[in-house]
């Protein structure tokens, strides 16, 4: 029987990378690769990577720290002066603006790490768990984003590299990705999505509203604990 091809997924911790992950492993052999960058909830993301590369029993892994986030500043995940926004869990996220937790151009720095490594271990693809529709508005979650990226690796690469950039969940509602991680096994109850805290996820920054909507929609409870939960 033939060898899977190997990938490398971009693995945060959340539910987005979580269900790639899931989804990656169907046709390829996965090496998992996870970036602290000095995010206020780095530890409990990092202890969210380490427990789905256990669950899928992943020994290639990579995990970098990218502190130079920290020192460029300009977003509310990396910079304590500036708050996290809040709003009533389960309401619209508005993607007419850009927030204050985009991490500037953040998602290049990922990928430049995991093309890198890519390169190194002969893997032929990157996945990333970018979702552009129920995204906050991040303009580096877009698809036109990922398809410009494409053509930098084949440039800056060596000639006989090929590395596809994969972005299995960009065109998914926040919904389809539960209801895609749940056909899947995924382990879901592994995942932290929460931009504030570390004990237990606030239910009131974009990212757990967004979360929560999801499992709503999706009509599945969601398994992790909240300090405020709403359901719809």
């Amino acid at each position: 029987m033939s060898r899977q091809p190997k990938a490398v997924i971009l693995v945060s911790g959340g539910m987005d990378s979580c269900v790639t992950a899931a989804m990656a492993r169907q046709t390829h052999e996965i090496a998992l690769l996870h970036a602290s960058y000095g995010q206020r909830t780095e530890r409990r993301e990092r202890r969210a990577f380490d427990e789905i590369a256990d669950f899928y029993s992943v020994s290639e892994r990579l995990a970098v720290q990218l502190d130079h986030f920290v020192k460029i500043g300009g977003s509310a995940l990396t910079d304590m002066r500036i708050a996290v926004p809040e709003g009533e869990a389960g309401t619209p996220i508005s993607c007419n603006e850009i927030p204050s937790t985009y991490v500037p151009f953040r998602n290049a720095h990922f990928l430049a790490v995991a093309v890198s490594w890519a390169e190194v271990i002969g893997a032929s693809a990157v996945f990333i768990g970018a979702v552009a529709e129920d995204s906050s508005g991040y303009p580096d979650c877009r698809p036109e984003y990922y398809r410009v990226f494409q053509q930098l690796v084949r440039e800056g690469t060596r000639p006989e590299t090929r590395i596809e950039i994969v972005t299995p969940v960009i065109a998914m509602r926040k919904r389809e990705i539960v209801q895609r991680g749940v056909e899947l096994g995924a382990p879901l109850d592994r995942t932290w999505s929460c931009y504030q805290f570390e004990d237990e996820a606030c239910g009131a920054c974009d990212s757990c509203r967004l979360r929560l909507s999801a499992f709503a929609d999706a009509g599945i409870t969601d398994p992790i604990a909240y300090r405020a939960r709403v359901e719809r």
